[in-house]
């Protein structure tokens, strides 16, 4: 299995190419790819679905993949890693997070909201562009762009789950969904506002949610949250401190309590 690596915090790449099936591999690096041209299969750990012009698909590091192309296609790559991640505001790494929870790791197109298709596209042909030329601002330019994309992605995936259960619960994904998007706001992870959101009795959410997962909803809420400052401490230079802040711990110390606890260590070590 052949590996790629990535030795920049991102890499911006335009493949054209004929009738080939590409070899299987994993990257060590997030990628989304955009179709401009083309047709033939995107296969992501044994999966396989169609491709065609104007779809975006989403790559983890440790997913197997590959195109089996049938005709001419045009691909642009959009790679980044850790040291991408570490120079981006909160928000954009939430909405990164939120990307990386939600997605299943399998073949398709994640854009559901047909009128971004266009302007995903647009925003994809003004980076082959910037990608070609050294104009002024070039690379705050291109950022922004991958940036926007990441925005376009993060909403459709959301509004894929709104579609999914239309306010009637099928399985408790639709929950742990909801959970992810919501995890920085403690009035919405109420029992009452899940309930309400999944016409559920509030009585009854602990125990569906438990029977589902084998947790309680409280606690997989806090292990949702490590999991997330875990991100925060191996891919940003936040502050302890702040990290506590964003993530409603009354301060650093209760914090450290908390992850010791789950964690069996405190978050500066772990960091380390």
């Amino acid at each position: 299995m052949n590996i790629q690596n990535l030795y920049s915090p991102y890499d911006l790449e335009l493949l054209e190419i004929h009738n080939y099936e590409a070899k299987p591999h994993k990257n060590t690096f997030f990628e989304m790819v955009f179709v401009l041209d083309g047709s033939g299969f995107q296969i992501i750990n044994d999966h396989q679905l169609p491709y065609a012009p104007d779809k975006l698909f989403l790559i983890f590091p440790e997913d197997k993949h590959s195109f089996q192309i049938d005709s001419f296609s045009r691909f642009f790559f959009i790679k980044f890693n850790n040291d991408y991640l570490k120079t981006q505001n909160s928000q954009n790494i939430r909405e990164l997070e939120y990307i990386f929870n939600s997605h299943n790791h399998l073949p398709g197109c994640i854009l559901k909201t047909v009128n971004d298709k266009p302007l995903i596209r647009a925003a994809v042909e003004a980076l082959i562009r910037e990608k070609e030329n050294n104009s002024p601002h070039r690379d705050q330019i291109i950022q922004q762009l991958i940036n926007t994309i990441i925005s376009y992605a993060a909403r459709n995936l959301t509004l894929q789950e709104k579609e999914v259960f239309k306010g009637q619960i099928s399985g408790v994904m639709p929950v742990i969904n909801y959970l992810h998007q919501h995890i920085f706001e403690p009035e919405k992870l109420k029992v009452s506002n899940i309930a309400r959101t999944f016409n559920l009795s509030p009585k009854y959410v602990g125990e569906y949610f438990k029977k589902h997962t084998g947790e309680s909803l409280q606690q997989y809420i806090m292990l949702y949250k490590l999991k997330l400052i875990e991100s925060r401490l191996t891919y940003t230079d936040m502050r302890i401190s702040e990290i506590a802040f964003e993530f409603g711990f009354t301060d650093q110390s209760h914090l450290n309590r908390i992850f010791k606890k789950y964690k069996g260590t405190v978050p500066s070590a772990y960091r380390k």
